[in-house]
């Protein structure tokens, strides 16, 4: 094969492995806020409960039954866990796609790198 031909497949790949990354990264924000959302029904679950002092919770194959206030504690680390990789996630793919686009010679995206309102930052906007 000529140079240029190398080059251009040496492109080509190196696109792909790019396109490959964000899919990749899409999916496991997906399957992470999923998992997020479970354990935000769970906690749902374990503050509606006023049958007992203690629930049951299930860790992959194994069922433990704990204090109330404990499986609330871990349900919310668990919960602010995948939060933050799900944010952590989100940061990356906003550089991998703007690294994707600059490799295929197309402008940034706009609005691409805004970032959601929260709660105080709401609070703190002046009323209309």
């Amino acid at each position: 094969m000529s140079g240029s031909t190398e080059s251009v497949l040496r492109y080509l790949s190196e696109v792909e492995e790019m396109a490959e990354e964000i899919l990749a990264d899409r999916q496991q924000i997906v399957t992470l806020d999923s998992k997020r959302n479970k354990t935000r029904e769970a906690v749902r679950a374990v503050q509606r409960d006023n049958s007992s002092h203690k629930v049951w919770l299930c860790f992959g194959n194994l069922f433990l039954k704990m204090p109330k206030p404990t499986a609330k504690k871990l349900l919310d680390t668990d919960y602010n866990e995948l939060d933050s990789q799900i944010d952590k996630l989100h940061k990356t793919l906003k550089s991998k796609v703007n690294k994707l686009r600059d490799m295929e010679d197309k402008e940034e995206l706009k609005g691409f790198n805004l970032n959601p309102l929260n709660w105080p930052r709401v609070s703190r906007s002046p009323e209309r």
